[in-house]
């Protein structure tokens, strides 16, 4: 485990590794949980669908589009939960697809999409 304080930044890199250097990374979702076998149940969204959702979540600069520099703040659940899990996914696309999911951003859903 990875020892922090509450409100301690927290700064994480993902790397593809890959020899094709024409592939770019995108954090779709990152998210904790208390649980490590569970990401549904309790929960608390740092990024979601390409969305920022935690106001201490920024991204940083990278010299390389098949890595990705970020950095949230860190917290505890309630209830006495010590352990934080992260669980984030990535996508991985090619570089200037502009139609790909890396070059969409933050998605949201409508009213209408989310009922039917």
């Amino acid at each position: 485990p990875y020892y922090v304080d509450i409100n301690q930044n927290l700064f994480l890199e993902a790397y593809l590794h890959s020899s094709d250097s024409n592939l770019v990374l995108f954090v779709d979702t990152c998210v904790a949980s208390p649980n490590p076998h569970n990401f549904t149940t309790v929960t608390y969204d740092i990024i979601r669908n390409g969305c920022v959702r935690d106001s201490t979540y920024a991204t940083y600069y990278s010299p390389y589009t098949h890595m990705v520099r970020f950095k949230f703040n860190a917290f505890q659940f309630i209830r006495n939960n010590p352990s934080v899990y992260l669980q984030c996914e990535l996508v991985v696309c090619r570089a200037y697809d502009y139609s790909s999911r890396c070059y969409q951003g933050c998605i949201t859903r409508s009213k209408r999409e989310a009922s039917s």
